[in-house]
């Protein structure tokens, strides 16, 4: 008969060795505090495991937040592990590590019930799959749970408790800054940036300026926010439509909650009602979409492509910036070499075309008998220049340089159209000069 002895060590020794996945996990990796708590917790389950007779048979690190179930990658592919069998045991430094959501523990919970987790086991616990230790797990896991709950609620609570005391929470818009002085934190004005959030709402309300203009003028002033990154047109149109700048916000964004603000205001209120105002009035166009005075009626005479005009600003060191608008190629062909002209040029160009046609070809050129019948009223233009030359109205025919001067230097620009297409040809640009052909272009450029 075999001895009790050999038949207990041999029963201990067909026992399975628990094989424990050594979970570490941190909430935050912003955190400098909790950066070393997952060397810490792996430093102290090591030496734990060394002293029990623990087999590890790997070690896994995440930094995320349990508040939500499912969100853990980690922790996700560690209970798949477990589904398979790869691991039959957790360690960790404590429940909370594993589960602040009911989801996760019921999960855990569920994998005991069908024997694959055999244990968990922390720094100064163990829970087997028996009813005591189980429902202990869930009461520390289900507790880790009430603390975040309780945290969001009071972070809540904070939150509306600045708020009804003035304090915007978070970063206010550009002109301000958050400041923590001797313990108190308040907001203040931004002494680089205020006065001109200030002068970019009076140029918007009283001088209607639109947010292209404050754009251009921005950039021209070399602004920018207090990263060092330039303002955009989308972030003039935010701050144009801020309250925050006259003393009231929002909170949060779209809940219809409102506060009176403690932070200096930048504007009045009505300053503030003006440029919305303006805003609704004069509303924001998308990029591309300005129109210029002879956009799409004349042709590169080098590669046929399109002339687009465009506005450009040259920068004055004592005064504003001074607008002026180039007529360049759509460069059809990526090598075109046309250069760009200016609008007021390109003026002086139409005028010189027009008067060479009118002593060239004088019976080719019939501006004002094809403008007579068209928008532009001809009488008008006939009394006006009368009236600058002291002559009298119908002592003599308006000349077509006459006529073409005049609607160029003070007409509308759907008229100043008119009277090019009027010249009944399609007209091309080349080397600053313009034709109804290159090769016109070319004859009449040898006469300068």
């Amino acid at each position: 008969m075999e001895p009790t002895n050999q038949i207990r060590s041999r029963e201990i020794s067909q026992i399975p060795q628990i094989e424990y996945c050594l979970y570490s996990r941190k909430s935050s990796e912003d955190d400098e505090r909790q950066a070393m708590s997952i060397d810490s917790q792996i430093k102290e389950m090591n030496d734990l495991a060394i002293r029990d007779g623990v087999f590890i048979k790997e070690i896994r690190r995440e930094s995320h937040s349990a508040k939500m179930s499912g969100q853990r990658p980690v922790f996700n592919q560690l209970l798949n592990d477990i589904r398979v069998g790869m691991f039959t045991g957790i360690l960790t430094w404590a429940p909370d590590r594993l589960s602040r959501n009911a989801g996760d523990l019921g999960t855990l919970v569920d994998l005991m019930d069908q024997g694959k987790l055999q244990q968990i086991k922390t720094f100064s616990q163990s829970f087997s799959n028996n009813p005591n230790e189980k429902f202990l797990l869930m009461i520390l896991c289900s507790q880790a749970k009430l603390e975040n709950d309780q945290k969001g609620l009071n972070v809540k609570r904070g939150i509306r408790a600045k708020c009804e005391m003035g304090w915007r929470p978070g970063p206010p818009p550009i002109g301000y800054f958050n400041r923590s002085f001797a313990g108190v934190k308040d907001i203040i004005v931004d002494p680089e940036r205020g006065h001109i959030m200030t002068k970019m709402f009076k140029r918007v309300g009283e001088s209607r300026d639109s947010g292209r203009d404050i754009y251009r003028w921005l950039d021209s002033i070399g602004f920018t926010t207090r990263s060092g990154k330039k303002v955009t047109l989308s972030m003039i149109y935010q701050m144009l439509k801020n309250p925050f700048y006259y003393g009231e916000f929002e909170y949060p964004i779209k809940s219809g909650t409102w506060y009176q603000g403690k932070h200096p205001p930048l504007v009045t209120k009505q300053l503030f009602d003006k440029v919305q105002t303006q805003l609704i009035t004069c509303p924001k166009s998308p990029w591309g979409e300005k129109a210029t005075t002879f956009k799409g009626l004349f042709k590169c005479g080098t590669c046929k492509g399109n002339m687009l005009g465009e506005d450009r600003f040259r920068k004055r060191k004592w005064s504003e910036p001074r607008r002026h608008i180039y007529y360049h190629c759509t460069r059809k062909l990526n090598s075109c070499p046309e250069p760009y002209i200016d609008e007021d040029k390109l003026i002086k160009q139409i005028l010189r075309y027009i008067n060479f046609m009118n002593i060239a070809h004088p019976n080719h050129l019939k501006l004002t008998e094809v403008l007579q019948s068209s928008v532009l009223t001809y009488q008008s233009i006939r009394e006006e220049v009368s009236y600058e030359q002291d002559i009298s109205p119908n002592s003599r025919p308006l000349d077509p340089v006459s006529f073409a001067r005049y609607i160029l230097y003070n007409g509308t620009i759907s008229e100043k159209r008119d009277l090019v297409i009027a010249l009944g040809k399609q007209m091309y640009i080349k080397n600053k000069f313009i034709g109804s052909s290159p090769e016109e272009i070319q004859e009449l450029s040898k006469d300068i």
